[in-house]
């Protein structure tokens, strides 16, 4: 994700005195994948997204915890090996739910490979 996203995110938590407050907990898992992603100093991540160290520390200790504890992260698309078509015009056969996930495949051989690998 931009980091330009996430600052303009971040600064709808701001308060009066220029403090954040409140996140969500979805942009806070948001931070943390942009976080794990970053491949450049810390300094220029926080400065990026528009706070400092102390405030993002505690926001991504957080977001840890709230992954450990089973939140979902935000929605990352997958890249399905073999698959030749465009997916632009994506139309969705079959639903499956999965750890409070939403799985969607278009043809029944994809789910019967997912269900193999899952099982």
């Amino acid at each position: 994700m931009d980091l330009e996203i996430l600052k303009k995110k971040l600064s709808s938590y701001r308060g009066e005195g220029g403090r954040i407050n409140n996140v969500s907990d979805e942009l806070l898992l948001e931070i943390l994948h942009a976080w794990e992603q970053w491949t450049g100093p810390a300094k220029e991540f926080y400065r990026a997204i528009g706070s400092h160290r102390e405030k993002m520390a505690r926001m991504l200790g957080k977001a840890k915890q709230l992954k450990r504890d089973g939140h979902v992260a935000p929605f990352q698309e997958l890249a399905v090996e073999g698959v030749t078509d465009n997916t632009a015009s994506f139309s969705c056969d079959i639903e499956v739910q999965d750890n409070n996930k939403i799985i969607r495949f278009r043809k029944v051989d994809l789910l019967l490979e997912y269900l193999k690998k899952v099982g």
